[in-house]
């Protein structure tokens, strides 16, 4: 069986990084590089970058600052951040992402993920699933979630979209589940496994994280990985801490 993975993920505004709650309320929490090193010292397995303005805005996560952020890292690198062509996807790679992720723009053109699997292998392309559960009690995706003011609730359910997505060439799958996100109380369990159930390639757990007990849940529904943020950056929790007691667990992890 393959260790599991802990991933650490910043999220960047102008070269910054900030954490909200629910996607909202987003507040400052240092340098992007100073905080990706710090993850990678601490034992992290992977650093996600997300450029939270950019789809917003129609822009392209910068490769100027990612490049600063990769060079620095000796660890595996994905970014993700208004990516809408092979061609921004190319500069994000050359300046040394490992992969990229892509959410809202997929949403809007499927096509774009077998585009980018077919130029450079599924295993660089990362489909990201923002995630709410809706008054009907469907998990339905959402776009355009780095801005609440302009995020937007789509028909397509969450489980026919990660299905779909796999079909046109993600390699990686992570499901965000927005009620549960910057609140630490926990990932979506429910949720977590329902997309396990049609997820066959790796599938990250995002939102919620707060405890070493957190993450020992999402792995016991066979999450590949889980990601955290905030509780990372204010050092509430500990990376290697939290490998130790995902491995006294019985959880296999890289240990450190």
């Amino acid at each position: 069986m393959l260790s599991r993975r802990i991933i650490a993920c910043l999220d960047v505004r102008d070269g910054r990084v900030v954490k909200g709650v629910r996607f909202e309320g987003h507040r400052d929490m240092g340098d992007v590089v100073e905080l990706a090193r710090r993850h990678r010292d601490a034992g992290a397995d992977e650093i996600v970058l997300y450029d939270i303005a950019a789809s917003p805005r129609g822009t392209c996560a910068d490769p100027a600052w990612v490049g600063r952020v990769a060079r620095d890292l000796d660890i595996p690198v994905c970014v993700a951040g208004g990516i809408r062509t092979v061609a921004q996807a190319r500069s994000l790679l050359n300046a040394g992402a490992d992969k990229v992720s892509i959410n809202t723009p997929a949403l809007e053109r499927p096509d774009l993920i077998a585009e980018l699997a077919d130029a450079f292998g599924r295993q660089c392309v990362v489909v990201g699933v923002d995630s709410r559960r809706d008054g009907d009690g469907e998990w339905r995706v959402r776009s355009h979630s780095g801005d609440a003011s302009r995020m937007r609730a789509l028909p397509r359910r969450t489980l026919d979209w990660i299905a779909e997505a796999q079909e046109r060439g993600a390699g990686e799958v992570v499901l965000n589940c927005m009620d549960s996100d910057g609140t630490r109380d926990g990932f979506d369990l429910g949720q977590l496994a329902a997309a396990r159930a049609v997820c066959a390639v790796p599938l990250v757990a995002s939102g919620g994280a707060g405890r070493a007990a957190h993450f020992e849940a999402a792995f016991r529904v066979d999450a590949d990985a889980a990601l955290a943020a905030g509780a990372l950056h204010d050092g509430s929790l500990e990376i290697g801490a939290l490998k130790r007691a995902l491995d006294g667990a019985g959880i296999r992890v890289r240990l450190t």
